[in-house]
């Protein structure tokens, strides 16, 4: 168990629907990192943009991003999080990976899809929330419109981090930043997230504005918008436990179960 996290964010521009040169691109940004960090997270689709093409661009569990995602996280001795288009059972997914150091993967599948895009005719949306338990610390994974809808990341099960990884376009940018604020204070934990910067092929533009914020709502973070950026941030559980036992918000959450 760690008292102490230390999370890369990166932000970056995709290259459309091409892994391979994705992939390059976020290896030379791992391997810029210099302080040794405990997790490092990717955008959402960090592959290949947010697409519809599924058919095109999918890959399996077995294949060449994962194996990338189980390599980079050895090598760095740390977890590696992104969302990536994955095929399983004749269904596609837009999955997120939580690669631990040992090889070792948790994955969600995003539950809310992104319907005013039409991936909810593409993708399979998923059916369960999920915690990954990593160095003593329970962390919950969302995707991007997940963002949208509170009572799915209610925090029910103590968690400690709240994270998002997405791409979030720039005309909605305002309920980016406020929700990822909202999220971290109405749970009391942490919430990172990390959106992509670009053009995509359909001209949408992507601020950036990734974020992390404390369990106060405290912004943590320095990235500049509009522009790739790599920072390096420590999380502290002493902050948590010293909050959530002063204040006790958490201990007044209403009662009622989400049903799928």
């Amino acid at each position: 168990m760690s008292d102490v996290l230390n999370i890369a964010i990166i932000q970056s521009n995709l290259v459309w629907e091409n892994p391979v040169e994705n992939r390059t691109n976020f290896t030379e940004k791992m391997n810029a990192i210099t302080k040794q960090v405990d997790l490092i997270i990717l955008p959402e689709m960090f592959t290949t943009g947010f697409t519809m093409n599924a058919e095109t661009v999918a890959e399996t569990m077995e294949g060449e991003t994962i194996r990338w995602m189980k390599r980079m996280a050895k090598e760095k001795n740390c977890a590696v999080t992104g969302s990536l288009i994955i095929e399983e059972n004749n269904s596609y997914y837009n999955r997120l990976a939580f690669v631990h150091p040992n090889e070792t993967i948790a994955i969600y599948n995003k539950r809310h899809t992104f319907t005013l895009a039409g991936e909810n005719k593409v993708y399979e949306a998923g059916k369960e929330k999920v915690i990954v338990a990593y160095k003593g610390w329970k962390i919950c994974p969302q995707v991007c419109y997940d963002l949208r809808f509170p009572v799915f990341s209610r925090n029910t099960e103590n968690y400690d981090l709240l994270l998002y990884v997405a791409n979030w376009p720039k005309p909605r940018i305002a309920a980016w930043d406020a929700l990822l604020k909202a999220r971290a204070i109405e749970n009391m934990s942490y919430c990172i997230g990390v959106n992509r910067v670009g053009l995509d092929a359909k001209k949408h533009e992507y601020p950036g504005h990734s974020a992390a914020y404390d369990v106060l709502g405290e912004k943590l973070t320095h990235l500049e918008a509009n522009t790739e950026g790599i920072e390096v941030i420590e999380l502290s559980k002493t902050h948590i436990e010293k909050n959530r036992k002063h204040l006790g918000f958490l201990n007044d959450k209403d009662a009622f179960n989400l049903t799928m």
